[in-house]
This record gives C-alpha cells, sequence and structure tokens, in this order.
C-alpha cells in the first residue's frame, strides 16, 4: 500500500468517526421527555398572573385585608406596599416581590377568602330566598309552621306571629299582598340574623 491509499483510508475513517459523533440520536421514546417541563414563556405568564394577584391584595383595604389569612411574611409586605403606594417604579418592584413570597405560599386560603368576600351579595340573596320561602311556608301551613319557627327562634312573640301570619295569609287568599306580607317578612328577617 502506497502513502496515497493509506491518506485516503486515514480520511474515510476519521469522516466516520466524525459522522458518527456529529449525527443526532432519533430513537429515544416521546416518554422519556419531562411531563412537568415549563417553557420560559408559561413561567413568565404565571409570574404576571402572580403580579396581577399581588396588586389586587395591595388594592384590598383593611378591613378587607383582616378577614384573609395571609402568612406573616406577606402581612409585612403589605404593611410596606401601603407605605410605598405613591412611588410606582417602587411598587413595582416589591410586587414582583410579593408575587415571589406567593409562590411559595399555600394560596388555596387565600382564595377561598377572597372568594366569599366577593359573593357576599351571593350569599345574601340566598338569605334572603329563604326568608321568602319561609315567610310562604308559614302562610301556607298556619299553626304547625309556627310552632316550628318559634321552636327554630325562641325570641320570637307567638301572638305577633300569629296576628301578622293570619293577616298576611288575608292578604295572599284576596291576591292583593301589601302591609303584613312585608311586615312579616321583616319580623322572620329580624330574627333570623
Amino acid at each position: 500500500m502506497d502513502a496515497s491509499g493509506l491518506l485516503v483510508l486515514v480520511v474515510y475513517y476519521t469522516q466516520i468517526d466524525v459522522n458518527l459523533v456529529i449525527m443526532p440520536d432519533y430513537n429515544h421514546d416521546i416518554d422519556e421527555f419531562d411531563e412537568d417541563y415549563k417553557s420560559k414563556s408559561e413561567i413568565k405568564r404565571e409570574m404576571l398572573a402572580l403580579q396581577d394577584f399581588a396588586y389586587k391584595l395591595v388594592k384590598l383595604s383593611k378591613a378587607e385585608r383582616a378577614k384573609v389569612p395571609f402568612t406573616e411574611e406577606l402581612l409585612e409586605a403589605l404593611v410596606l406596599a401601603d407605605k410605598i403606594k405613591n412611588k410606582p417604579e417602587a411598587l413595582r418592584r416589591h410586587v414582583r416581590f410579593m408575587s415571589k413570597v406567593l409562590l411559595e405560599t399555600d394560596m388555596d386560603p387565600i382564595n377561598h377568602a377572597l372568594d366569599v368576600m366577593a359573593n357576599k351579595h351571593q350569599q345574601d340573596t340566598t338569605k334572603f330566598h329563604l326568608l321568602e320561602v319561609k315567610r310562604d311556608a308559614l302562610i301556607a301551613n298556619g299553626n304547625a309552621e309556627i310552632e316550628s319557627t318559634l321552636d327554630e327562634y325562641p325570641a320570637m312573640e307567638r301572638q305577633k306571629l300569629r296576628q301578622l301570619v293570619r293577616q298576611a295569609s288575608k292578604e295572599v287568599k284576596a291576591d292583593a299582598k301589601g302591609k303584613y306580607y312585608k311586615e312579616l317578612f321583616a319580623y322572620i328577617k329580624q330574627f333570623a340574623q
């Protein structure tokens, strides 16, 4: 074998080795990928959502904050945020810090308390509806319902309740719901609270 043949053989083997190293291996299975992988964009979206949530917390009044179970670190952060509200850039940086604290905090109790505050109107409406049902049951069922209502609310006056129920039922039969119908509701509402 002469020198030119040896040179071709060396070049051939080096090309094979280079190709083996450069060629990517596509034989892996897709299940090997980490299922908890988050892209950088997804992480940014989550942090922006936490920052918006932190802004909402900063905007809560002190009475509303008292109803929310914050951690000690979050309470301190909210006190500091109150002090720097008039400095937008400092507040922005502080809200970013608060979002990092929120990331490490259990959000379930905080979200639950905020949901309760947001649904206060709905709870009042439900309570109002239950009182209306109670009034209508008193009018429809008479003495039996009066006795159960007096057991439920012992502070009610028996005579006044009977009188209001009697007058309201007369109004309902005459198809003219008016004064006593409303008074019965107000009387029940007074003791239901």
